[in-house]
């Protein structure tokens, strides 16, 4: 694995992880009042084109980290819609 790929995983794994403790708050109390529908909307639908586009051009770090980004987003978008 060369050192771009190497920058990438940490790169992708230090936003990853930074997302992650508010995405659980969110799951774990559904309190989704300080969340836009619309700001999470677009969030989302970003988050799933930067997906595609890791996917489409074989890269891992942005695949991985979007993939894990867009799980837990979609989620908490679940929850904004279901718990308003």
């Amino acid at each position: 694995m060369d050192n771009i790929t190497l920058i990438g995983l940490a790169a992708a794994f230090c936003t990853t992880a930074s997302f992650l403790p508010q995405a659980l708050q969110t799951i774990k109390t559904k309190n989704t009042k300080g969340i836009s529908l619309y700001m999470y909307s677009l969030f989302t639908f970003g988050t799933l084109l930067w997906l595609v586009f890791g996917l489409f051009s074989h890269n891992l770090p942005v695949s991985i980290a979007n993939g894990i980004t867009l799980v837990l987003a979609v989620i908490i978008l679940g929850y904004k819609i279901k718990y308003k």
